[in-house]
């Protein structure tokens, strides 16, 4: 089955910087739009990024435009988030995802999800 597997999360200083990779397994990779979510405890899922079939588009959510760059390598099958000038309200468990043939609407319609990885900002 389909399988997202995200890393590179953990606990940083505010200030500082962290790239998030995701790699995809047994999935069509260039035909599914590519995307960022993120978590905290009580709240919804947050869309932050997506980026197009080749990567030519990005898309970002008004919390992070500016600060984080969504990228993909169709080549490896992985997209990255690098995340710059972290703030403490970044804390969350991130999660990739991948969406069929089109980007999101208003976050909905996610096809697969990763299991998640949690960065923690410390002030």
């Amino acid at each position: 089955q389909v399988q997202l597997v995200e890393s590179g999360g953990g606990l940083v200083q505010a200030g500082t910087s962290l790239r998030l990779s995701c790699a995809a397994w047994r999935l069509d990779f260039t035909s599914h739009f590519m995307g960022w979510f993120r978590q905290v405890p009580g709240k919804e899922r947050e869309f932050l990024a997506s980026v197009n079939f080749d990567g030519g588009l990005t898309y970002y959510g008004d919390s992070v435009k500016g600060r984080f760059t969504i990228s993909r390598d169709n080549y490896a099958k992985k997209i990255y988030l690098q995340m710059n000038d972290l703030k403490p309200e970044d804390t969350a468990i991130y999660y990739c995802a991948a969406k069929y043939m089109g980007n999101w609407d208003r976050g909905q319609g996610t096809d697969y999800w990763g299991q998640g990885t949690q960065v923690t900002v410390s002030s």
